[in-house]
């Protein structure tokens, strides 16, 4: 009889219970609005942002309402307009185009390699098709920053990183989200603090924070934002910049505090289970590990395969014999987006021409996530399972 795993790939742990505490004292004030406070409180919401800032090194945090908002936001704040191309990743998923076409950019998507970064040959040959880049570091992994930098910065390209799955993770020891004008992360459920949904942008440049103070809804209010610029930036910019509220309340930022504060501690159990996960899938006849690089500083919250050369009635054939044995798989590959699985030809309201060395790379990824509710025994287990299932079908196969 086969064994079945039990358990759920969508149970998060619990809130802490420091933020439990501080939700329910900020609902008992009754002031959950970011700028709702009486004479001498400081708003959760800019405590949160100071420690944020503080937490990735950088001088300007703003708390948003959600990771594709403060993409939205950071495009907009380094001046994307209608009709402007904005490099991306044919590899990502669908908040990344969907906050270029939200203001009206037109993505140009960048391939991906089979250790599922971006392609930086492929990027140094569009470098001149697009001003701004938008990089998603795409479930955790990350590219060869110090070489990215250099394309960009040699072709006037903006770097704004979308880190929604790199949060606690590291190029060379500096943190995702500081490498480029603007860092974007994800608060979300399934991401690696939780706050429902919601999202923290960063940067080091004050007219770029100032501008996206303003379209987050400050009314005029700006000078409370103590991870803010000073006053003077706004100077102008108040005058300029439409109101597209969205900054985050009180009650968020308050169950969110704890988890920044214990972030470090949180990763390195995801690489635990990732690891674990990992080496149990080592060596399986008909599956490709990613390897990870020594440079690159992960955060496991999902974990990745590929099944190169595999049919696709094959690959379905796994994710349905693994479903039935309690271990849910997504494949990044399938022709029809299928839950949060989408690819660079899903999105029609893109022109995109055909990648096909890209399209070999996505025909094989299997993508499963990793929660903190699962134990070590709980990842060995699931291990186990995709092995015996890869191998069952990849030797009836040969």
């Amino acid at each position: 009889m086969h064994d079945v795993f039990k358990g759920s790939f969508t149970q998060q742990e619990p809130i802490p219970e420091a933020g439990i505490e501080a939700a329910v004292a900020v609902m008992r004030s009754g002031r959950l609005h970011r700028y709702n406070t009486v004479a001498g409180e400081t708003a959760q919401t800019v405590l949160l942002e100071q420690e944020f800032a503080a937490s990735v090194g950088s001088k300007y945090c703003l708390a948003v309402a959600s990771g594709g908002y403060a993409m939205a936001t950071a495009l907009r704040a380094v001046g994307v307009k209608a009709g402007d191309n904005v490099l991306t990743n044919a590899f990502t998923l669908a908040p990344v185009p969907g906050a270029i076409a939200a203001v009206g950019g037109v993505p140009v998507f960048v391939g991906v390699t089979p250790e599922l970064v971006l392609d930086l040959d492929d990027l140094a040959a569009k470098a001149d098709q697009g001003g701004v880049l938008l990089l998603s570091h795409m479930r955790g992994h990350i590219c060869d920053m110090e070489r990215l930098m250099e394309i960009c910065d040699a072709a006037g390209i903006i770097v704004i990183e979308d880190c929604a799955h790199t949060m606690g993770a590291a190029w060379k020891g500096r943190p995702s989200g500081t490498w480029g004008k603007v860092g974007c992360y994800s608060c979300q459920t399934y991401k690696h603090v939780n706050a429902g949904e919601g999202g923290l942008f960063v940067t080091d440049d004050a007219e770029v924070a100032a501008r996206a103070i303003m379209y987050s809804g400050s009314y005029m209010l700006y000078e409370t934002h103590l991870a803010g610029p000073p006053p003077e930036t706004f100077a102008q910019i108040k005058y300029e910049t439409p109101n597209i509220s969205g900054r985050m309340d009180n009650l968020r930022a308050a169950i969110l505090r704890p988890q920044v504060a214990d972030l470090a501690t949180q990763c390195a159990r995801w690489n635990e289970r990732y690891f674990a996960i990992e080496a149990g899938l080592r060596d399986t006849a008909g599956l490709k590990v990613i390897e990870r690089v020594e440079d690159e500083s992960i955060v496991g919250s999902s974990i990745q395969f590929l099944l190169e050369g595999w049919a696709g009635a094959s690959v379905q054939d796994l994710l349905t014999c693994c479903k039935a044995r309690g271990v849910e798989l997504k494949w990044f590959g399938n022709a029809e987006p299928v839950g949060f699985t989408s690819r660079y030809d899903s999105w029609r309201y893109v022109d995109a021409p055909a990648m096909p060395q890209s399209d070999k790379v996505l025909a094989g990824i299997v993508d499963m996530r990793v929660p903190l509710t699962f134990s070590l025994e709980d990842c060995t287990q699931i291990a186990r399972i995709i092995r015996e299932e890869v191998s069952r079908i990849y030797q009836s196969a040969a």
